[in-house]
């Protein structure tokens, strides 16, 4: 039977969970992880392609093939 200690100094606002090792591990790593801050010219070129979206201004990927002079 395993055994938990509760530690006495959990705040009645925090919660506790309860979650097997190799999930912990997991979470561990994904804590390594680097995360993705936008540069405001990236968030102005998103706004941008938002707007462009919300208003049709959109291309195939055969139209887009086709404006760039690819072939098939």
């Amino acid at each position: 039977m395993t055994t938990i200690t509760i530690p006495e100094k959990i705040n009645k606002n925090e919660e506790l969970v309860a979650i097997p090792r190799q999930e912990y591990q997991k979470l561990l790593e994904l804590k390594k992880i680097r995360e993705y801050t936008p540069t405001p010219a990236d968030k102005k070129a998103l706004a941008r392609a938002e707007k462009n979206l919300r208003e049709g201004k959109t291309l195939s990927y055969n139209e887009l093939v086709k404006k760039l002079g690819f072939t098939s």
